[in-house]
């Protein structure tokens, strides 16, 4: 379910109108998490680190509002809920497109996440469903690289306002703690800086609970 927004009365309606015409209306940043709580905890839980940190990312996309908003033919949507679209690697080296439901009960995401987690790593391609609705994040993990900045491959003339998440490689320091890098891409037309730093914020104080 979506409701649009009052575009005509909304603060900015004039910043919306500005960043929606560039070519490249999206801006990011590079921060860097302290997952060494989160790490615990995922361990004590003896779930996946991966669907554990996805969980977290998904509630504080679906708290802050601003994320919650899509683009769509020049009116602005706000969804009830926001999933994600989560890169899935295979043994082969490839990885294919997830579509994986947002529950606020971590055991019921948990287990829908491993059930899509599966059927990607059965199918073959990088297509493996339709992707219908536009009430996503695009998510990936690269823990090969502990990078410091992040850019991704995107078509300008594809209508696209989902904000993009990617987290890098965990690093452990000499007293154990533990850091991730996290790259957060958004449509300027939607939010500003300050939404970005609401959801880092946000985002580590679920991590550190």
């Amino acid at each position: 379910m979506k409701t649009l927004l009052d575009l005509e009365n909304w603060n900015r309606k004039e910043h919306f109108a500005h960043f929606k015409q560039m070519e490249e209306p999206f801006f990011g940043a590079t921060v860097e998490i302290d997952c060494t709580k989160a790490y615990q905890t995922a361990k004590s839980l003896k779930t996946s680190f991966f669907i554990f940190y996805l969980h977290k990312t998904l509630v504080a996309v679906n708290t802050i509002e601003n994320f919650k908003y899509r683009i769509s033919e020049n009116q602005i949507y706000i969804n009830d809920r926001v999933d994600a679209s989560a890169t899935i690697g295979r043994e082969d080296g490839t990885f294919g497109f997830s579509l994986i439901e947002y529950n606020p009960d971590f055991k019921i995401f948990e287990k829908t996440a491993l059930a899509e987690i599966e059927r990607i790593q059965n199918t073959t391609g990088l297509f493996t469903r339709e992707f219908n609705d536009d009430n996503l994040i695009h998510f990936s993990a690269i823990p090969w690289l502990n990078f410091t900045s992040l850019t991704h491959a995107r078509s300008f003339t594809y209508p696209d306002s989902c904000p993009k998440v990617s987290f890098g490689k965990m690093m452990v320091s000499e007293t154990g703690k533990r850091t991730m890098s996290m790259a957060v891409f958004v449509h300027h037309g939607l939010m500003d800086g300050m939404h970005l730093g609401q959801f880092a914020d946000l985002f580590q104080e679920l991590m550190n609970q």
